[in-house]
């Protein structure tokens, strides 16, 4: 059944899936593709969002407030000149000592783009625009619901090359000019630290186990190639990320609700196909 339905979903995305198996190797994990060594692969996106989304830090310079972009060339000394005169056109959002959080990791080619406290560019919220009146005024605009948003930054580190195959305390490193991660707790490690021993492992081991909610499996396995909703006999209704292409290793992770209640792996060169079922939910927690 579930041999069929990869199939069928192989059918209907075809060139997503082929774009997916590129970059799979044997055993199911992201790989660089071919002809690209020592360039940043999936893996290594994933750490780095994993590690450095989220993540707080104090402030070394005066960070200017952009609608756009601030952008810092990785390997040049900064140019604190520069940077000074954008804080007094632009604005700070942030004097050295403040402690901010970056809240978005985007990549952009030879590129990767902090969003600090929001980013600096306001979004558009169309029930705030709507006004309905009778006859002749329009009533007043409601208050915004978002009166901070927009009071943050955006900064770039500017590699100049497709970005290398680095780590998260690297580009922690390559931010360090304008932010200071050492006297701030890792939110992603501490995390981590409070889930049980079998989930760490699995982690750790880039495996997806019976128990995990939907935050665990992105840390273990990254995002899915694909998603399926069903009903499974009993009428719950159940999503199937799908990881891999067959006839490669081809991983089924079974959601009800926000946790994995089934795994099962195919054509595992390493192993008899494995299905862990929610019977034995309560053993790994």
């Amino acid at each position: 059944m579930r041999l069929s339905l990869v199939l069928l979903t192989v059918a209907m995305f075809a060139v997503l899936l082929t774009a997916g198996a590129a970059s799979r190797g044997a055993g199911g994990q992201v790989q660089p593709s071919a002809g690209h060594a020592g360039e940043m692969g999936e893996q290594a996106k994933l750490e780095i969002i994993r590690y450095v989304d989220g993540e707080f830090a104090k402030a070394v310079q005066p960070l200017p407030h952009e609608k756009s972009s601030y952008k810092i060339a990785v390997g040049k000394p900064l140019d604190v000149k520069a940077l000074q005169n954008e804080v007094r056109r632009e604005g700070a959002i942030a004097a050295p000592g403040d402690t901010v959080q970056i809240t978005k990791v985007e990549f952009r080619g030879t590129e990767i783009a902090f969003q600090i406290n929001g980013g600096g560019r306001k979004k558009f919220h169309w029930r705030e625009h709507l006004q309905v009146g009778m006859g002749g005024a329009y009533p007043d605009a409601p208050a915004s619901d978002h009166p901070d948003e927009g009071r943050g930054t955006t900064l770039v580190l500017d590699y100049g090359r497709p970005l290398p195959n680095m780590g998260p305390d690297q580009v922690k490193k390559d931010l360090s000019a304008l932010l200071d991660f050492s006297k701030e707790h890792s939110a992603a490690v501490n995390w981590f630290d409070t889930l049980p021993a079998p989930v760490q492992q699995a982690i750790r081991e880039h495996r997806a186990i019976v128990g995990m909610d939907q935050e665990m499996v992105i840390a273990a396995l990254g995002r899915p190639d694909h998603k399926v909703r069903e009903r499974d006999p009993q009428g719950n209704e159940t999503e199937d990320w799908i990881y891999g292409t067959p006839p490669a290793m081809t991983t089924f992770v079974t959601f009800i609700g926000d946790k994995v209640v089934r795994v099962e792996v195919f054509n595992d060169p390493n192993a008899k196909p494995n299905t862990t079922t929610g019977a034995n939910l309560a053993t790994h927690f």
